[in-house]
């Protein structure tokens, strides 16, 4: 009984571990936004 406790210790601390790893390399992604169109509405229509 005493083993299957401590292996699910460590599961669990595993799990852990790697949920902590994968919200801070998510956190430290740089975001990037695409350039704004120069092109109005009006141009838009024409181009239809």
């Amino acid at each position: 009984m005493m083993i299957v406790i401590i292996i699910s210790i460590i599961v669990v601390l595993a799990v852990l571990a790697l949920s902590i790893l994968t919200v801070n390399k998510g956190y430290s992604y740089k975001h990037t936004i695409d350039p704004p169109e120069d092109t109005t509405l009006q141009e838009k229509d024409d181009q239809k």
